[in-house]
């Protein structure tokens, strides 16, 4: 017997990688790697069912798509720069949409993060950093929208066992309404007595009127 267990918003990254089919899992915690390994210091969790990668402020976040993954860039400048080195650029929305999980450019990947952390960091010496409520407009993000990980599913072994028909209650009211047996070695002495009782009280009546007679 098969059944779906309702997924739950998952609290960390490891745990909403666990989640992903492997396909899907594989690809994102490559990208995942590559942006703690490229941007020491970076601060990593998970927020609006997405990846959360943090300096100074959001700088990436990572979704993973049915059949695709998307890299949201908060330097916007930097998804400029690289446009023409990727495919799936999205300007307007700052993010790099990955088709093909099987081959991703991890090359360009790693620039775009290097050339992130080096703009981030004049970005915070000039006072201009973007506030979170700007980036999650910037890439039309929101809560509601966050896709969560497939539902796991559970296959039962243990057999399903057929359902016992309850007794009907017309049997045992008719066993329990049922009259006792008459006991026949109880009524056999009752009878004798009986009968040698009424031969005992002929007997002397008869007596009695022959004696009556002979006066």
């Amino acid at each position: 017997m098969t059944g779906t267990t309702p997924a739950t918003p998952a609290t960390t990254v490891g745990a909403y990688l666990r989640d992903l089919p492997p396909d899907r899992r594989v690809a994102m915690a490559r990208v995942c790697s590559m942006i703690r390994r490229s941007a020491r210091g970076v601060r990593e969790s998970m927020r609006y069912g997405l990846a959360f990668y943090e300096l100074d402020g959001p700088l990436f976040a990572l979704e993973s798509g049915r059949r695709h993954m998307l890299l949201y860039v908060a330097e916007q400048e930097v998804v400029i720069k690289h446009k023409d080195t990727v495919l799936g650029v999205d300007i307007r929305r700052s993010y790099i949409k990955f088709s093909d999980l099987n081959r991703l450019p991890l090359d360009v990947v790693e620039k775009i993060v290097r050339d992130s952390v080096a703009a981030r960091r004049q970005r915070v010496s000039a006072g201009t950093v973007l506030s979170q409520a700007d980036l999650l407009k910037l890439w039309s993000i929101s809560e509601e929208a966050a896709t969560p990980p497939p539902p796991r599913q559970t296959i039962s072994l243990k057999p399903t066992l057929p359902e016992t028909a309850p007794a009907k209650k017309s049997v045992v009211k008719a066993v329990t309404s049922a009259p006792a047996a008459k006991n026949p070695a109880v009524k056999a002495p009752a009878k004798a007595a009986t009968k040698a009782a009424t031969k005992a009280a002929t007997k002397a009546a008869t007596k009695t009127a022959v004696k009556a007679a002979r006066r």
